[in-house]
């Protein structure tokens, strides 16, 4: 099978490339040592973007020139209401030039539009409600120490932070960060990837039109080793918050050690959908359609296993069969495409690497979307595997592709040991008509989030992360403007005070 792009999407992603520079100190610059970089859409086979790429030197520049607004500048000390303000404006920016927001992400990263355009609404909500929680945040007070003392503990803005986010969610991940930072009243240094960095530029673009004062957000633009790296390690920055893959999640963790600067971090994920035999089977089977294949797989929250509870396999996989023969793979420009294209072609042969691997050991290729070839671009059909035994890579490590692991359990012990058998624990979902029996996994699930009868539904509201090697910290909720902040204790003694030197000692 071979994709046509449609030539007016080709040639709409190919108006260009439009060259993208960094911001510092609110001046968009080009890199002290000249460096350049660009992206092909993977979508169409075009360059789309050019950047100019950071070093060290920038890296440098941009934490002085946030290090300068926090220590000095006005907007750790503007009221609650004045920093709610701007983010408010920001968001309603955002709204504003969501068409063009999203059609930056979708050519750079392959995603559909109608997806980008979900995304970048909710990018305004998330926006939104870090607003509200600028005039939320609050300390504590105990005023039952004694007569003569008053303690209080402040919540205070823990200094620069520096964001780092990936290719697969590029505006609304540094949505998940970046206004519950400002919101607490942090400065900010930000690398979005080198593949997928427009949209981040952009937003830089929207803060300075909504009034946030220079410096306080800047945007490096570049590669790991040459500008994340030194970002994670420099002394000048207070705390680190990372979404990518475990491995460079681990090499943060490291980089950040010398200085114990605070660090936060979302990682992988092989989460799990876990299917008993009373379940509204129609919902499931949609559900999991949804969670293996949405953004291609390329989410950490993918649900890329299903376990079924015997007897299910053969009524859930012809069910299965329906809805995934109509999902579209295709144009990411197209409205009507629902799986759009792979990331690099080097993930799209890693992908098909993994499931090589899966039906040399034994698994059973339910569904196979390895023969998808296009005109531009690189792609993969829905694929899912079938017969998979606990043991085998595909059902425990993270490929990040439009793929399903199909395994089995007999019992609701077995169903919790098989979710939890993976060094990750980002999130699960659990479907049945028993609320003991939702409750019980739902308890046993050594994971950030559990969805009941749902699957990846998402809210500002509520706290995001995971636990084992998915993460540390979380993003959204009231949590998240915490998480950017240090508390201290100041105490108030009221009266005169006598020290233990003042009663003299009684001689015999």
């Amino acid at each position: 099978m071979t994709l046509a792009i449609n030539p007016a999407a080709l040639a709409e992603a190919a108006a260009g490339p439009t060259r993208y520079r960094m911001l510092i100190d609110g001046a968009f610059v080009d890199g002290a040592e000249g460096r350049e970089g660009s992206r092909v859409s993977p979508g169409h086979g075009v360059e789309v973007s050019r950047y100019a790429f950071g070093t060290r030197v920038d890296v440098d520049r941009a934490v002085a020139a946030a290090r300068r607004a926090f220590d000095t500048g006005p907007w750790p000390r503007l009221k609650a209401a004045e920093r709610s303000a701007v983010l408010l404006r920001a968001a309603d920016i955002i709204d504003r030039r969501r068409e063009e927001i999203a059609r930056l992400d979708v050519i750079e990263s392959g995603k559909p539009i109608s997806q980008a355009l979900g995304e970048i609404a909710g990018a305004a909500d998330i926006w939104r409600y870090a607003a509200a929680l600028c005039r939320t945040l609050h300390g504590e007070s105990y005023a039952n120490l004694g007569d003569d003392m008053l303690g209080v503990v402040l919540r205070e803005p823990i200094g620069v932070v520096a964001l780092i986010t990936p290719w697969n969610f590029p505006f609304l991940i540094i949505a998940q960060k970046l206004p519950f930072a400002l919101a607490a009243g942090c400065t900010a240094v930000v690398k979005p990837s080198e593949m997928t960095s427009a949209s981040t530029v952009v937003l830089g673009e929207i803060l300075m039109e909504a009034g946030l004062p220079n410096g306080a957000v800047n945007i490096l633009l570049g590669t790991g080793p040459d500008v994340g790296a030194h970002m994670t390690a420099h002394p000048g920055v207070d705390m680190v918050s990372f979404t990518g893959s475990t491995r460079v999640g681990q090499a943060t963790m490291q980089a950040a050690a010398p200085t114990l600067k605070k660090v936060a971090i979302e990682l992988g994920g092989k989460n799990a959908q876990v299917v008993f035999r009373d379940a509204d089977l129609e919902a499931a089977v949609d559900a999991a359609v949804f969670g293996a294949f949405f953004n291609a797989g390329e989410c950490c929250n993918a649900g890329s296993r299903v376990i079924l509870q015997e007897g299910l396999e053969a009524e859930f996989l012809a069910a299965f069969e329906v809805r995934a023969r109509n999902v579209v793979v295709g144009d990411p420009l197209d409205p009507r495409t629902k799986v759009g294209a792979i990331i690099t072609p080097d993930h799209l042969r890693q992908i098909h690497a993994a499931v090589a691997s899966a039906e040399a050991a034994g698994a059973r290729l339910f569904a196979d979307g390895r023969g998808i070839g296009a005109s531009a671009g690189q792609y993969m059909g829905p694929t899912v595997i079938a017969g998979v035994k606990p043991e085998m890579p595909v059902a425990r490590d993270e490929i990040f592709g439009p793929v399903l692991s199909v395994l089995s359990f007999r019992t609701a012990e077995e169903a919790a040991q098989l979710l939890n058998g993976t060094d990750y624990g980002l999130s699960a979902g659990v479907w049945s008509r028993d609320i003991d029996t939702c409750m019980n996994l739902a308890r046993a699930a050594r994971t950030g989030t559990v969805w009941v009868n749902t699957f990846m539904d998402g809210y500002p509201e509520l706290p995001f992360g995971g636990a084992k090697q998915s993460g540390l910290g979380r993003e959204l909720g009231k949590a998240a403007v915490e998480d950017y902040t240090e508390t201290k204790t100041i105490q108030f003694h009221a009266g005169p005070r006598t020290g233990w030197w003042a009663t003299p000692a009684t001689v015999d």
